[in-house]
């Protein structure tokens, strides 16, 4: 099945990233990953806010206790949106090299995000994957990590997705959620021959993992057994990001990148680093909330 997606928002972002949606709000928020910007659009007003947060922002979740969690240039953060200004947690790199990349929060309101080399040393090994605790601990769960991306939970809590870009694989870990261990790790999908590569990736309420593919024109809905079940077609080629939001969690928000792309690219792809639409027949997942 192969589906198209409306062209939604002319955000023209360099490297737009991080999807994600609040449901009590009603709105979608995302980064640029080449700025120190992140956005908020209200689905009811269509205002449009921006914020600095004087660093790169990788990606950000909504916390329980109001405002936002982020992993960043410089490790973990909340935003306070009443003093709109950034407060540091915990930087566990504490390495100029490495930066934050993608994450998300688990069904017991625990951060994930993974860390990564970039500048020249992008596409190396080097970054890792770490857990944060709502006490506030840092935890490293896996290390090895090239370019770390989209993470996600099935709705039986039992298995935790996770992108490695470069490496061309979504991997599957068995996910004790009383816990937060991580174990068995395998490959869930492995695509070195397909156009495109795995980035940012969303769940829906059937277990099903929605997959953007960067250089791949794409987002791929792969069923729990990792077959391609369809897949939505974009007229650009960054596929970055994507998160189900509107009022009955049926809209799939899918964030593109323009950077990297040579000029008679960009020509090529007008539409590059804006904002798609795709409404779906099925709901998106939950989404949960830092719980510190």
């Amino acid at each position: 099945m192969r589906d198209e997606a409306e062209h939604f928002l002319a955000t023209q972002n360099s490297l737009g990233e991080g999807a994600m949606w609040s449901a009590d709000e009603q709105a979608l928020y995302w980064v640029d990953l080449d700025t120190n910007y992140f956005y908020r659009w209200d689905y009811h007003t269509g205002q449009q806010q921006t914020y600095d947060a004087g660093q790169l922002v990788g990606c950000l979740r909504l916390r329980a206790k109001g405002g936002l969690v982020l992993a960043a240039q410089h490790g973990f953060a909340f935003w306070d949106f009443d003093g709109n200004r950034l407060i540091p947690i915990a930087d566990p790199e504490q390495n100029p090299k490495i930066r934050f990349n993608d994450g998300n929060v688990d069904p017991q309101g625990r951060f994930w995000a993974g860390s990564m080399l970039f500048g020249p040393d992008i596409g190396t090994p080097g970054g890792s994957l770490y857990r944060l605790d709502p006490d506030g601990r840092v935890n490293r769960m896996a290390t090895e990590q090239v370019i770390p991306n989209g993470i996600g939970w099935s709705p039986d809590h039992k298995t935790m997705y996770h992108a490695d870009t470069t490496c061309n694989v979504i991997f599957a870990y068995d996910y004790d959620e009383a816990t937060g261990r991580i174990e068995n790790k395998r490959n869930f999908v492995y695509t070195p021959e397909a156009k495109g590569m795995p980035d940012g990736l969303s769940m829906d309420a059937e277990g099903y993992v929605w997959s953007c593919r960067w250089d791949g024109w794409s987002v791929i809905r792969y069923n729990p057994q990792g077959r391609v079940d369809r897949e939505i077609r974009l007229p650009a080629a960054r596929v970055t990001s994507c998160a189900f939001g509107g009022p009955d969690l049926d809209e799939l928000f899918i964030t593109t990148a323009r950077t990297g792309l040579s000029e008679e690219e960009r020509r090529q792809q007008p539409l590059a680093g804006d904002i798609f639409r795709l409404k779906t027949d099925v709901k998106g997942a939950p989404s949960y909330s830092f719980a510190g």
